[in-house]
């Protein structure tokens, strides 16, 4: 019986991924987020989740589309601005129009408005209105632009009830919201700036430590032969993704500098497993 070859998948990460979209190296993508869409405290694990709802959207968080914020209690809560909301909504493979409809008191003052969105895979348009007296707050833009801000909660509500978008907010429910930080102004970080305008230096940005924690010493060839010994040791194939995973191996080398070395350390895994189901066994 011969054997059949089979050829390693390339495997990439979350941050390589997203760069990858943007024309960016991961180490300068990951850490331009960071600079501009992140509390200056979140964590690896925020941030990692921060990038999962931005991928699964399909929203760019270079240009601030959505962004972070932090939360009563601890954790961050990811907000998209009006952009976003509206790309969200035209980019969607069902969207098939979207209109509004203004309702005046006998004044002439707006008290309403609907929103009506089309679904391409539906007969009747979802239908939300929302009111001004309900909406209205003591702030700058609902005190300046009263008229438009009632049109975007009209259209982010609808949104949600014609394509199901969740785990998502826009920056004026974030104000309103117990679980966010309400002492503050939501809004989005501003853009990194400095004392003398000057062309954005794209190595500055793979230099900087994207961990956002004080430089610590990191040894590839000790991480790797740690790896090694523990997956060693591992009796079931389930014992080898346990320790996989405790080790974050991926994640750990791309936040180090050494994303190059995670196909080595793939294949350590792959070795680990290999010699729990030898050639021939059984």
């Amino acid at each position: 019986m011969s054997n059949v070859a089979t050829l390693p998948v390339e495997r990439q990460s979350l941050i390589a991924s997203m760069a990858s979209q943007y024309n960016m190296d991961p180490k300068a993508f990951a850490a331009t987020v960071k600079s501009t869409c992140m509390p200056a405290n979140a964590s690896n694990e925020e941030f990692a989740a921060f990038l999962m709802v931005a991928k699964d959207y399909g929203l760019n968080p270079i240009t601030r589309e959505i962004y972070a914020f932090p939360k009563k209690g601890g954790g961050v809560q990811p907000i998209v601005g009006v952009d976003g909301w509206f790309n969200l909504i035209n980019s969607h493979p069902q969207c098939d129009g979207i209109d509004f409809k203004d309702e005046f008191d006998g004044k002439g003052n707006l008290t309403a408005v609907t929103c009506s969105i089309y679904r391409k895979d539906r007969n009747r348009p979802t239908m939300v209105t929302e009111y001004m007296d309900e909406c209205k707050r003591p702030t700058e833009p609902w005190q300046k632009w009263p008229k438009r801000m009632l049109r975007h909660k009209a259209a982010i509500q609808c949104a949600r009830y014609a394509f199901g978008f969740a785990g998502i907010i826009d920056p004026d429910e974030a104000e309103r919201s117990p679980e966010v930080i309400t002492s503050q102004t939501v809004v989005a970080p501003p853009p990194p700036s400095s004392q003398t305008p000057k062309t954005y230096d794209f190595e500055d940005a793979i230099a900087v430590d994207v961990t956002r924690e004080e430089p610590s010493e990191f040894d590839i060839g000790n991480y790797l032969e740690e790896l090694e010994t523990s997956l060693s040791s591992a009796k079931t194939q389930e014992d080898v993704e346990t320790i996989w995973n405790d080790y974050d191996v991926p994640a750990t080398l791309e936040t180090e500098g050494h994303a190059d070395m995670i196909e080595t350390a793939y294949s350590i895994r792959d070795r680990a497993l290999a010699a729990l189901s030898p050639v021939g066994a059984g």
